[in-house]
């Protein structure tokens, strides 16, 4: 059970209980093993881009390949937030976190999330100019404008984390403190405040429903253009290659982004498949990132066979 504490405010939550993810008694132990392997797996995946990128000069001096490593460091950090608090609800464990671990999950989520949400935009973008304006691709998409963006997507995603984690737990919450999620975030924890909750569900919907979607929308206009130009190219080689890296990212981003925008925009929602829904954005696309990246990126591929190919005459000379 929770902790509570009396206070000259009254009663104070010092803990909340994480209910977790429905599921039959029966299936835990392969839950378990389940998500202790699409976490390791998740882990390892992003890393393989990480070093690929960093190891090979012909990747990490081009923008696309700067914004895919940092996505994978996004995915690794967002992954280690969600996934293994979610592993011990399949365990005996204790499902209390404190209120402050509470505060610090939220934040971190909605901050990784949210720069995640804006790096899959710029990697839109950057694609758009790739294809559509490949003569002023230079000048539009360099590595110095690169990082300014990348850096102006971490700074947002700090500001609107901080917000949401101010906004929601300036509210009272005096018990009860079983939340009916598998992590803190803000529909299952504005359900347990002793205060209306009208304006932090107003800013929910404006700042995450809102600002998702229209991502969203720019994302697929920026696709749109693309498709358009894709079919102007002559030879059906060049059509596959641009089809191929413009549809693994695409791919992707509509993993994220429909249950995302099925949850924010949904707000006041207590449907039980909304942590169904939940676990495709925050597990299985940042397990599905260096999968889809890696095997259907020609690219990557050659750069891993150069690196390994490397190593193997290393080896050999010594």
């Amino acid at each position: 059970m929770g902790e509570t504490k009396n206070t000259s405010l009254g009663t104070v939550v010092t803990d909340f209980i994480l209910l977790g993810l429905p599921h039959p008694p029966s299936l835990r132990t392969l839950l378990f093993l389940v998500f202790i392997i699409i976490y390791v797996l998740t882990q390892l995946g992003n890393l393989l881009i990480l070093l690929t990128v960093w190891a090979d000069p012909k990747l990490h001096a081009r923008p696309m390949y700067i914004l895919l490593a940092v996505l994978s460091f996004l995915d690794m950090w967002l992954s280690s937030v969600i996934v293994p608090r979610l592993i011990l609800d399949f365990t005996p464990a204790s499902k209390a976190i404190p209120f402050g671990g509470c505060v610090a999950q939220l934040y971190f989520f909605h901050f990784l999330g949210s720069t995640q949400c804006f790096l899959y935009t710029l990697m839109a973008y950057d694609r758009y100019l790739a294809i559509c304006q490949p003569l002023h691709y230079p000048v539009f998409m360099n590595g110095r404008l690169c990082t300014i963006l990348v850096a102006g997507a971490w700074v947002a995603g700090s500001i609107h984390g901080s917000i949401q984690a101010t906004l929601t737990f300036r509210l009272p919450y005096c018990g009860p403190n079983q939340v009916d999620y598998f992590i803190c975030d803000i529909p299952a924890v504005l359900r347990l405040a002793c205060a209306d909750t009208t304006i932090n569900e107003l800013v929910t919907f404006v700042d995450i429903g809102v600002v998702a979607a229209s991502c969203f929308m720019l994302i697929l206009l920026s696709y749109a253009n693309i498709v358009h130009a894709i079919l102007k190219i002559r030879t059906a080689d060049g059509r596959h290659r641009a089809f191929s890296t413009c549809g693994s990212h695409l791919t992707v981003v509509t993993v994220y982004y429909v249950p995302c925008i099925f949850i924010y925009l949904r707000a006041g929602s207590k449907s039980p498949l909304d942590g169904a829904v939940a676990v495709f954005y925050t597990v299985v696309t940042p397990f599905l990132n260096p999968l889809i990246y890696t095997l259907r990126n020609q690219e990557v591929k050659s750069a891993l066979k150069r690196i390994t190919a490397g190593r193997g005459v290393t080896s050999e000379n010594k």
